[in-house]
């Protein structure tokens, strides 16, 4: 079943990606783009960003920090006065490094806070306001409250549970599921579509960082086609792949000992 509006033409619609130079946000605008959507991609590198324009002509790029709040503010700001509106908004910005308690490092856990977390309600404090006055045009309309926009949070498998070397990245990850299922609470009765991504191993210049062997590990283009697939069907949680994530998700049902026990059998952790 559906539990968001499904999205099968992107045709003229205008899309924001917040984390957009690399790895998974920079492929899924490139496959926005190959769409037919308007494509905004936002990062802090702007060669970065102007090497996606020049590459997919109509494209345009704000680079900002997600960390910065009124940048967050003035972009969102920009893009509704240019386009009239916003019809989706991916937070897929992100930091990682590996990291156990015996050598935690709080400023390091903090700078994931506020990249993969705060960041995120940055953007929602810019692009709530947005949404829900198109909600309620289009609700005026035509009668259909469903044309307030989509709201996508990129997590992570690694915010199911605690996991090895996730000290500073899992917990974040967590929050941002968490955050999407009360969003979707609170917004799919007003005609605004939520969903939450969840990847497993995507190869990507974050994953570079790890030293194990990851399995079912995937090519961000790989990911971009699984969450546009997701989109299309409407669904809430986008996870992928399923080959590796179905046993993820199993691994939520487990009781902590037998959870904690399969852990340390699987990673030697």
């Amino acid at each position: 079943m559906a539990l968001n509006p499904c999205i099968d033409n992107w045709a003229g619609k205008t899309v924001w990606l917040v984390g957009a130079s690399t790895g998974i946000g920079r492929a899924t605008a490139t496959a926005l783009h190959a769409a037919g959507a308007r494509v905004v991609v936002s990062a802090r590198g702007r060669e970065a960003l102007d090497r996606f324009v020049a590459e997919h002509p109509g494209s345009e790029a704000i680079a900002l920090d997600a960390t910065d709040r009124e940048a967050m503010r003035q972009a969102t700001q920009d893009i509704a006065a240019r386009h009239g509106r916003i019809d989706l908004a991916m937070y897929c910005a992100g930091t990682y490094k590996p990291m156990r308690a015996p050598a935690f490092e709080l400023d390091v856990a903090l700078q994931h806070v506020q990249v993969n977390y705060v960041g995120a309600l940055y953007m929602l404090d810019a692009v709530l306001p947005v949404m829900q006055a198109q909600a309620k045009t289009a609700k005026a309309g035509n009668g259909v409250g469903h044309g307030g926009g989509h709201i996508s949070l990129v997590s992570s498998v690694a915010g199911f549970r605690g996991l090895p070397q996730s000290l500073a990245y899992g917990p974040t990850k967590a929050a941002l599921i968490n955050l999407a299922e009360t969003l979707y609470l609170d917004l799919q009765p007003l005609g605004i579509g939520v969903s939450v991504i969840n990847p497993g191993f995507v190869e990507t210049p974050l994953t570079s960082q790890n030293q194990f062997k990851m399995p079912a590990l995937i090519t961000p283009e790989e990911a971009a086609r699984e969450i546009m697939r997701g989109w299309k069907k409407g669904e809430f949680e986008i996870h992928f792949p399923k080959r590796f994530t179905f046993w993820m998700h199993a691994l939520r049902h487990l009781g902590y000992g037998s959870y904690f026990a399969a852990v340390r059998r699987s990673t030697g952790m």
